[in-house]
Formats: C-alpha cells, structure tokens, sequence
C-alpha cells in the first residue's frame, strides 16, 4: 500500500503530519511511505532523516497524490487537490464536516473515502487514535501560558521582605480536555484556580487538580455522546450568564473552552461582563475556531476591550508544534495499525467498524455518515 503525506501548504500551520519515527514504524509494518520534498522543514526534520526511517522523497506533489492508495495530512484538502487522488483513495485529516459541506461532497463526487479525525469516536479502544483529545490537550497548556506571558503580574504568591504577592484569581469555563490541562497548568504556576462546566460529571475531576468548581444550578444538563456538554436552552444559557458575571468580574484571567459538538460555540462571556473586569486582566478565547466564547474576540486576533486583553488565537497547538506534530501523527499511526492487514500489508476498510463508522465521511460516492448526513439533512431544512 501506497501511502502519501503531502507538505502542509497552509502558511499558517506549522504542524507536520507525520515525524520520522512513526515513518519508520509504519514502514515496519510493509507500507511503502512516500513523503513530499521539505516535509517536515518546519520543525528542522531533513528528507534525509526521512530516508533513513525508510521513506522515499517525492519531488512530484501532484504525481503522488495522483498514486497514493492513502493520503496523511493535518489540515483539510485544497479543493483544487480533490480530482487529482486516485479514485478509491483513504484520505485521512482534519476535515470541519459539519461546516465544510461542499469539500465533503465534492470528496464523495471523487470517490476518496475520506476520513475525519475528529470524528474519531471517543471510546476505551479509539483513546490513542483521538487527536482531538490529544491537540485539545496542549491547547489548554498554550492558553496558561499566554495568559501568562500577557499579564502584567505573575501567577504564584510569594512571600518577600517587599511584601506578600497574592495568586492570581484564573477562572477557566468548560471543563473538557483542554480545560482540565488548562486548570493543571495554573494550578502549577501557582494560581488561586476555580472553574465551570454545565455538567455535573466535572466537578470531581476539577477538584481532582486541586481547583474551586463553580456550581450553578440550570436543572437538566449531562452531556452527549463523546464527553461533550450538551447544547443549553436560552433559559439555562442566561441563568449560566448570570452567575459567571461575578466570578468573570473577581478574576484576574479567564479561560474560555466551553464548545458543543458539531454546533457554533455558545457565547458565555458578554462585552458587559468584559467591562466589569479589573483593567489589565486578561481572556483567552479558545473556542474561536468555532465562533468563540467571547462576544468581543476577534478571530486570530489579540485587542484590548475596556482594559481588558482579550486574545482569541487559532490552532493553539501549532504554537508548540514539535509536540503536537508528535502527538498528531502517533494518533494516525495508531489508527493506520489498528485496521492494518499483515497478511496483504494493506489498511483494512470495514465500515461496519464502530471507529470507522463514526470517523469514515464519504465513501463509494456518497456523503456515508449517519450524523453528517443528518446535520445536512437539518441544514437544507
């Protein structure tokens, strides 16, 4: 089996989609790895280390992608890339399906199975193929850290002949994976840390790390398939806003992370909750890739909003790229082997499969998803 892993050729993602050593274990395996030319240029790997872990450089993008029997990337496929796979090509990346409808039908019109990584199912057995989870991670880490290198004041309390520096107040809202990482990491750097999830499941694990969890009562909640909240009512939403509005106001940082599956992330903090934080302190939205949790973040963007540093980021995780290009192609070498075939060295397609059911896209020509061809379904109606 041919397997291809293009250059990423977005300027702004400094993540490579596959690292030597996982080169060299999938080569193990018998598939035959071919990488594009300054593949992983970004993080100072050279086509030579790629050589030595048994892959072979194309200096042809076009050729390659036109021979592949699988295509590795980070990022979604150009459009303009989608005709030249061969037909029947596993396509495996980031996809956005919920918001990219016209690049998932034109991946079913080529006949490429395309595989969504964040689909993955969140089960026992798909835990070290979940990129989300694995991103999402550092991402947390990343919002402490800017948070901290942002803020004029540091985060632990000392105790000095000048006097007593009190911790900072860090308020972090949505408590999946990236918000409990996030809650680590202030609580590492010393900071007073208190935090709020609409489900009741997240209290233990908040208070595990040694954080305050902040409880208002919206009556039914839980969660979705998967871990994630579930969407709010307007009354619940308001009744959340109404309590946040205190603790927004008392905290030194705020950490957004609050996002619902497949949905537009619900807006928690207000400008009018902005304007009642001290001058200085500092938010950092991490749910602007899917609309944001801040109502005056701007996308990618750092501003100031009544005093307040407000910094709204795209892909976290590519600011500490060397670990999340590790973590990112060790969760694709693990799905690639976990469906891989020994005997005819190939990656086995069943779509009875409950990972390859909930993360397989398009197939045979058609948009194959159950929950995408729904959410469409929605959309048209």
């Amino acid at each position: 089996m041919r397997i291809f892993v293009p250059k990423e050729i977005d300027p702004t993602e400094t993540r490579v989609p596959m690292l030597p050593g996982v080169t060299g274990k999938l080569v193990g395996l018998g598939a035959k790895i071919e990488v594009e030319q300054g593949v992983g240029g970004r993080l100072n790997y050279t086509d030579s280390d790629y050589e030595r872990a048994g892959a072979s450089i194309s200096s042809n993008r076009t050729r390659s992608l036109q021979d592949a029997d699988l295509v590795t990337r980070v990022r979604k496929p150009p459009l303009e890339e989608i005709d030249t796979l061969k037909r029947g090509c596993i396509h495996i990346s980031f996809l956005d399906p919920f918001n990219e409808r016209e690049l998932v039908h034109r991946l079913a019109s080529a006949h490429v199975t395309a595989v969504s990584m964040e689909m993955i199912p969140r089960t026992a057995v798909a835990q070290k193929m979940d990129v989300l989870s694995s991103q999402a991670n550092l991402g947390g880490y990343v919002a402490v850290i800017l948070a901290a290198a942002s803020i004029d004041r540091i985060f632990p309390m000392l105790i000095t002949p000048a006097g007593t520096i009190k911790p900072l107040r860090v308020f972090i809202i949505g408590v999946g994976v990236a918000g409990l990482q996030a809650i680590a990491t202030a609580r590492r750097l010393g900071a007073s840390v208190e935090a709020f999830d609409t489900r009741p499941a997240a209290e233990e694990q908040v208070r595990s790390l040694g954080a305050r969890f902040v409880k208002v009562e919206l009556g039914e909640t839980g969660e979705a398939a998967g871990g994630y909240a579930k969407p709010l009512t307007a009354e619940q939403l308001q009744k959340q806003r109404d309590e946040m509005v205190k603790h927004i106001a008392l905290a030194d940082v705020v950490i957004t992370a609050a996002q619902v599956f497949g949905r537009k992330a619900p807006i928690i903090v207000t400008a009018e909750m902005v304007r009642q934080m001290k001058p200085g302190s500092v938010i950092v939205d991490m749910a602007i890739e899917s609309g944001g949790n801040v109502e005056c973040s701007k996308y990618n963007e750092e501003i100031e909003f009544g005093g307040v540093r407000v910094m709204a980021f795209a892909n976290l995780p590519g600011r500490v790229a060397g670990h999340a290009s590790e973590m990112f192609s060790n969760n694709v070498a693990a799905f690639v082997e976990h469906f891989w075939d020994n005997y005819t060295k190939s990656f086995q397609l069943d779509l009875t499969n409950v990972i390859l059911k909930g993360c397989v896209i398009t197939h045979a020509g058609q948009v194959c998803n159950e929950v995408i061809q729904n959410a469409y379904a929605q959309k048209t109606a």
